[in-house]
């Protein structure tokens, strides 16, 4: 599979994720952190209320275990959240996990086509793995020991939802896996309330604000003193991101969005990847959903008082987008498919520079 540019120079020397390999090779050959010279970001930021040496992080996705967290530490990203764990383990997807379509700008329709190069965005295409507790937590503990001060390390945490279960059951999981995450060392706990490329209750929580309120209260008691973010999905309509938004911030520090969209994916033969199933949509693609959706919640916070957090994602690649994102309130940004192309993404924003405060 060929690779193109994306918002910079993909052939900076730096390792990147592989996508002509599967999950279990990835997570095996993590890069080793590199010694560039990290350029100092000015200004004075925090995230959800901690010191941190700038806005910049990593969303879940690309940080698969410690040892790509740590890379991606090394190469100027100061928030950095451990892809996304659960109280059992489980396998990843077949490949494609990251199949590269093709758009040509314009609404992102339903239903896309394959692309033979990455022109900026993909198909996700995982369905949440993770290793044992017993494993992840261990990880955890060790990458904690590693980063420096001024780094955050969050752990994204998810539900395995079981028959016959209620929604307090999923509440309890949840809230088991953050205490674990919490006991590991983690500094905060970014609850995935939204995964596109699955079909069952743990992905679509986001959607359903009564139930997300219930999830937030238990896993607000199972971590009074920790930072507690919640990742969803495209909302576009006011009224419920309105609900979702006053239920959850009893709770909640932050609110991380968007967590990309879903779509059919056509290969060049017409017939369906994924066995016809929806996958999450990410990347370059995504970019004016995210900035859409980030101003709704902004202008929905501002306008009734509510106290909650906000973290841009999807679809960003550029200084210009940290400033976006900074301008609709958000506190910080994550990157996903723009630093997974370019590694070296981090330091170029950083160079190019972007000013705090709105």
């Amino acid at each position: 599979m060929a690779w193109g540019s994306f918002n910079g120079d993909v052939n900076s020397g730096f390792a990147k994720y592989d996508i002509t390999q599967d999950y279990a090779w990835n997570y095996e050959h993590a890069p080793e952190p590199v010694g560039d010279v990290v350029p100092v970001v000015g200004g004075e930021w925090l995230y959800c209320g901690v010191p941190v040496d700038s806005p910049l992080g990593i969303a879940a996705g690309p940080l698969l275990n410690g040892k790509w967290l740590l890379y991606y530490a090394s190469l100027g990203f100061d928030v950095l959240t451990y892809k996304t764990v659960r109280s059992c383990e489980r396998s990843s997807y077949k490949m494609p996990n990251l199949q590269p379509i093709a758009w040509e700008g314009g609404v992102v329709p339903a239903e896309l086509s394959v692309a033979s190069v990455m022109n900026g965005s993909w198909a996700v295409s995982f369905g949440m793995p993770s290793k044992p507790p017993s494993f992840w937590r261990d990880d955890v503990a060790a990458t904690r020991s590693r980063l420096a001060k001024g780094k955050f390390l969050c752990v994204s945490v998810v539900a395995t939802a079981q028959d016959g279960w209620s929604i307090d059951d999923l509440a309890a999981d949840y809230a088991q896996c953050a205490r674990w995450a919490v006991e590991s060392g983690a500094d905060g706990v970014e609850a995935n309330f939204s995964c596109p490329n699955v079909s069952s209750v743990d992905g679509q929580l986001f959607l359903n604000p009564t139930d997300a309120g219930i999830v937030a209260a238990e896993l607000r008691e199972a971590l009074p003193n920790t930072p507690l973010l919640l990742k969803v999905g495209n909302i576009n309509n006011r009224e419920t991101a309105h609900a979702l938004v006053e239920v959850v911030a009893p709770s909640a520090d932050a609110l991380v969005m968007v967590n990309g969209l879903s779509a059919k994916v056509r290969q060049r033969n017409a017939e369906l990847l994924f066995e016809g199933q929806c996958r999450g949509i990410a990347g370059e693609i995504i970019r004016e959903t995210t900035l859409e959706q980030l101003a709704l919640y902004d202008g929905l916070i501002r306008e009734f008082g509510i106290d909650v957090r906000l973290v841009g994602v999807g679809g960003l690649g550029q200084a210009a987008d940290v400033r976006a994102c900074l301008d609709r309130g958000c506190e910080a940004v994550q990157f996903a498919t723009a630093a997974m192309l370019n590694p070296g993404l981090g330091l170029a924003i950083r160079r190019e520079g972007f000013s705090s405060g709105r």
